[in-house]
């Protein structure tokens, strides 16, 4: 990839969906990391995090449309663990509205009712501290646009929600909690919630493949993983055992952000290596991140 080809220009000669990333060559002659560990009260992690991948502004241009992507998918609130904490998803949207951001979309596909994920997650009353940022659950297929797979080994097609297509930047707002499924759901996880019919992934392919090969045409430009409290028993949805870690996680790639999420704590009363977790291995050998941890180079900083 050219460092100076927009998104827009990538998806039409590449044909493979969504890139969301940015020019990096400046950042690299100024030594600025590309993962980044906070530990401290969650607001404050979050704007620390993004601060010390080269701030905001590195991500969003002035004028553009920005699609935020949390895991809002549960009808339950902050307490349970379940779903992306409200407070960062808020502040996440204020700091991309101050960097220039023309438009904040807020997006997901619940695994429940979604009036009830509305009410109880706790978005509709926490957003309305940012009025300007709009906040929609995506459910009917007409939100969704066929985009073919290229490098998908199991998944050829899938149905990605269009404003993810049409989105400048992609900034992918995960929660650390364990999957049955997956053992870990966080960044390349969240992004089923960008497609229309996730029972698919679970029924008619290989789930794991399944999710990295989504991953080769969905990459957002952020990702930040909430671990302020890790559900490390019992997820995706709860109730489960929650630990208290007070950190959060911020890559620029949502592999290497994952397989450094998988280090920091235990899942299921044990530590896991991320070669451990099948998509994370699958995706990597798509040559989509590096997943070996003493490759993963990061700062560590506490506020």
């Amino acid at each position: 990839m050219k460092e100076k080809l927009s998104r827009r220009e990538f998806f039409q000669l590449a044909g493979i969906g969504v890139l969301a990333g940015s020019s990096l060559s400046y950042l690299k002659a100024k030594q600025i990391p590309e993962l980044a560990v906070v530990e401290g009260e969650m607001l404050s992690a979050t704007r620390k995090a993004i601060s010390a991948l080269g701030g905001m502004k590195r991500f969003v241009k002035p004028g553009a449309k920005v699609l935020i992507k949390p895991n809002l998918s549960f009808a339950s609130g902050p307490e349970r663990g379940a779903n992306t904490h409200p407070e960062m998803v808020a502040e996440v949207a204020r700091l991309c509205l101050e960097a220039g951001a023309k438009e904040v979309l807020i997006a997901d596909h619940p695994l429940y009712p979604a009036t009830l994920c509305l009410w109880r997650s706790g978005i509709r009353e926490t957003l309305k501290k940012i009025p300007k940022a709009r906040f929609q659950y995506f459910t009917e297929e007409k939100f969704y646009q066929e985009v073919k797979v290229p490098r998908g080994k199991d998944l050829k097609k899938v149905k990605i929600l269009k404003p993810a297509l049409e989105a400048d930047l992609i900034i992918n707002l995960a929660k650390a909690k364990t999957h049955g499924d997956t053992t870990v759901t966080l960044c390349l996880k969240n992004l089923m919630g960008f497609i229309l019919n996730r029972k698919r992934f679970h029924t008619i392919y290989n789930l794991h493949q399944a999710i990295a090969d989504l991953s080769s045409v969905i990459q957002p430009g952020l990702n930040l993983i909430d671990a302020s409290t890790v559900m490390i028993e019992g997820g995706p949805g709860g109730p489960g055992i929650l630990k208290k870690l007070n950190l959060v996680v911020a890559g620029t790639n949502p592999v290497e952000t994952d397989a450094l999420m998988v280090t920091l704590s235990e899942w299921y009363g044990r530590s896991w290596k991320p070669a451990e977790i099948k998509h994370l291995k699958l995706a990597s050998e798509l040559g989509l991140g590096e997943i070996a941890p003493e490759k993963l180079k990061y700062q560590r900083i506490k506020v």
